[in-house]
């Protein structure tokens, strides 16, 4: 066997120069050499027959097919951006690059394609073989299927998947270590969502006005979308505000001829006549004072102030507020923002990035992408992650203030229970709010929309009800039984039953409500607390007596029996079963009628003597006692076999 030394050398011409990816067949590829390549450089895509084959073109000679393919044959046409598309780094950044790159790539690429001398050629666009080259050539074909050819994003990234080794991430503009990926599919996704979006095209867009604003001796800003700029802070004397009433105030330019012929420094100059020009309505400054911004009240545009400290993150109440105030300016007043901080990039982009998350529900490697691809080098280290961290809550804010608004337009306002008069009963079983949220007369302090935690709590009343939304008419909530006399949706008496007295007292006292023809309590040797006992074991009973005619029969619900069932102890329970009571005749209680079949034997409709089943315990002893030795009723209404008459025991 031979050894490696005596092995034959490759020959040059067959060297691999790099990896060539397909990305339109027979037309466009993406490849990376290590020398520019020529006419004698390998191509690993031999062309083939557009046609299908056929036994006729199989039994040609050779030389006949060679005449097929023609042209198809010959070397494809290469070009690069490797020397002309620079990306302009702050530290140890390498793009992505920015969409003026694009515009430029795009206009050489479409001039290589309408050549007619590449009419039947295959087109490379090829870069240098370091990471950082292969990175951005990938991005920016990857980006121009995206934005111009309208391919979406997983097509337009499908091909780069085949890159060996694959492509390296970008990077911030901070001068710490990496520690947040922004690859080139966030940049492909970004930019097609805010493709989607409307907020990114070339159809408005001005190649000379983006590369010349975005120098920072003429004003150092860039449009992101069409309601948002973002720019560096502008540096001029005096810094502090000029107040409307001083003389200094009337010397300030307040429109653009008189603009032109101020004499404010150049980078100032270009950002006041671009605002005006371009409806720019709010300026909001996020760095310390280097400017007066009377310059930009005196043209008509709002100035806000909203300072935090350089390298940090916004506290949320002051991102909400910005959310706030930035979409009524948008969607209400149709006016542009601009936002800056010291150079532009990080404190700016936290504010931007958030509302764009909000509104158009970017994720946040997608708008921190998008971001750079418009204008480079925005937010730098730990605020990636705060973008990371925040991006559900900006998006639950949207969803939030959508529904509202829905709210607000389909539901009517709910009625509080000061509005509701205070005899009028139907109102207060369905707009009454809960006993301790309105005592003293003072209303209660919930908010609108209560708290979830609260709902699970299996306490009592008091800690449920502070959270709980305003009850609205017509949805019945449902609550858990502990509670359920003292909720305003619980089961309620028959309309025939009256409140009288109605008073809201402590948690730990009961209401009272009685019944208007309900007999009162006597004032003899039977306490309260007898009297109840008996009428409970009377409704109790099976037999119903004879009612009047005139008088209209009640109803008696669950809520009221529980409510009299609750007052009786453990003690008294088991003797409630053997009492016997005999109703006296002036005594007479409505009842609902029963069927003919149910009437007592005597005919009078009154039972006068009745037993309830006794306990084992006391059946023997305290059943002989009873006069008469009345048998109990049978508890079966109307059942077969039966006359439905009482027979006494002989």
């Amino acid at each position: 066997m031979p050894s490696l030394a005596a092995r034959l050398p490759v020959s040059p011409a067959t060297t691999s120069y790099g990896q060539v990816i397909e990305y339109i067949q027979n037309r466009l590829y993406l490849a990376a050499y290590t020398i520019s390549p020529d006419a004698s450089t390998p191509f690993p895509y031999p062309a083939t027959s557009t046609r299908s084959p056929t036994k006729r073109s199989s039994k040609s000679p050779p030389e006949t097919q060679a005449s097929t393919t023609g042209s198809k044959a010959s070397p494809p046409a290469y070009f690069t951006c490797d020397d002309e598309l620079l990306y302009n780094r702050f530290h140890a950044d390498f793009g992505p690059l920015h969409i003026g790159h694009l515009y430029r790539f795009a206009v050489q690429l479409h001039e290589v394609l309408g050549d007619p001398a590449n009419a039947d050629r295959s087109v490379v666009f090829w870069s240098k073989p370091d990471s950082r080259s292969r990175a951005n050539a990938a991005c920016l074909l990857a980006c121009y299927m995206v934005l111009i050819q309208s391919w979406p994003p997983h097509l337009a990234l499908a091909p780069i998947a085949q890159a060996d080794p694959p492509l390296m991430p970008f990077r911030d503009a901070g001068y710490s270590q990496a520690d947040f990926v922004i690859g080139v599919q966030d940049v492909v996704y970004g930019v097609w969502r805010a493709k989607e979006a409307g907020l990114c095209g070339f159809k408005d867009f001005r190649l000379e006005e983006y590369e010349r604003y975005e120098r920072v001796d003429q004003g150092d800003f860039n449009w992101l979308t069409p309601q948002f700029v973002a720019l560096a802070s502008p540096q001029h004397q005096p810094i502090a505000p000029i107040p409307m009433t001083s003389p200094l105030y009337a010397t300030l330019p307040s429109n653009l001829p008189e603009l032109k012929r101020s004499e404010l420094p150049g980078p100032f100059k270009n950002v006041l006549s671009h605002f005006s020009k371009r409806n720019v309505g709010l300026v909001v400054r996020l760095n310390s004072e280097l400017y007066s911004p009377s310059y930009f009240t005196a043209l008509g545009i709002n100035h806000l102030d909203m300072i935090f400290d350089d390298g940090t993150c916004p506290p949320l109440s002051m991102v909400k507020k910005f959310i706030k105030i930035a979409h009524d300016m948008i969607s209400v007043n149709n006016k542009a923002i601009a936002v800056h901080c010291k150079a532009g990039l990080g404190r700016t982009g936290c504010l931007i990035g958030a509302y764009l998350i909000y509104r158009h529900g970017f994720t946040a490697n997608e708008i921190i992408a998008f971001m750079r691809f418009m204008r480079p080098g925005m937010v730098v280290g730990p605020q990636q992650h705060w973008l990371h961290l925040n991006q559900g809550t900006f998006r639950e804010w949207w969803w939030e203030d959508t529904i509202k608004e829905k709210l607000a337009m389909v539901l009517p306002s709910t009625p509080t229970k000061a509005l509701c008069p205070k005899g009028d009963i139907n109102s207060t079983f369905q707009t009454a709010t809960p006993p301790n949220g309105s005592q003293q007369g003072q209303q209660s302090k919930r908010s609108v929309l209560g708290e979830m935690t609260s709902n699970e709590m299996n306490t009592a009343s008091n800690a449920v009800d502070e959270n709980l939304p305003a009850p609205t008419p017509g949805q019945p909530r449902k609550t858990s039984r502990i509670d359920a006399k003292h909720y305003p949706y619980s089961r309620a008496m028959s309309a025939s039953l009256g409140l009288e007295n109605q008073s809201e007292k402590p948690e730990n006292e009961n209401v009272e409500m009685r019944n208007p023809e309900r007999p009162p309590a006597p004032s003899g040797h039977e306490n309260e607390g007898e009297w109840e006992l008996k009428l409970l074991s009377r409704r109790a009973s099976s037999r119903s007596p004879a009612t009047d005619k005139n008088i209209r029969t009640i109803s008696y619900s669950t809520t009221m029996t529980t409510t009299e069932e609750c007052r009786v102890t453990n003690e008294t329970a088991a003797e409630t079963e053997n009492w016997v009571h005999e109703r006296p005749a002036e005594e007479k209680v409505s009842r609902p009628k029963t069927p003919a079949s149910t009437r007592s034997g005597n005919g009078s409709g009154m039972l006068g003597v009745n037993k309830i089943r006794a306990s084992p315990a006391k059946r023997n002893g305290e059943s002989r006692e009873v006069r008469g030795g009345v048998r109990k009723t049978s508890g079966r209404v109307g059942s077969v076999g039966t006359s439905g008459v009482s027979r006494s025991r002989t």
